[in-house]
């Protein structure tokens, strides 16, 4: 899993800097059907089904919670 702030904006300064402006390629989405993705998704996902969209997402959208659950989970199994 990558945590991300999708929030967080990108600094504006006056100074350039040599390579920092350099854009990232991004992989395109899987789109999946809905066989596809109750295969694919995990346990602490869900899949969430609209009229025009399927989607996989958190169950728990904090990361601080999340991971609070699984180091319960992992002392639990022990």
């Amino acid at each position: 899993d990558m945590d991300v702030n999708v929030v967080r904006e990108k600094k504006l300064t006056n100074m350039r800097a040599s390579g920092s402006d350099e854009t990232e390629k991004l992989i395109p989405p899987k789109l999946l059907n809905l066989e596809q993705a109750l295969e694919y998704c995990r346990e602490d996902e869900c899949v969430e089904v609209t009229p025009n969209t399927v989607r996989i997402r958190k169950v728990i959208f904090d990361q601080n919670e999340r991971s609070r659950l699984t180091s319960k989970a992992k002392k639990a199994n022990q």
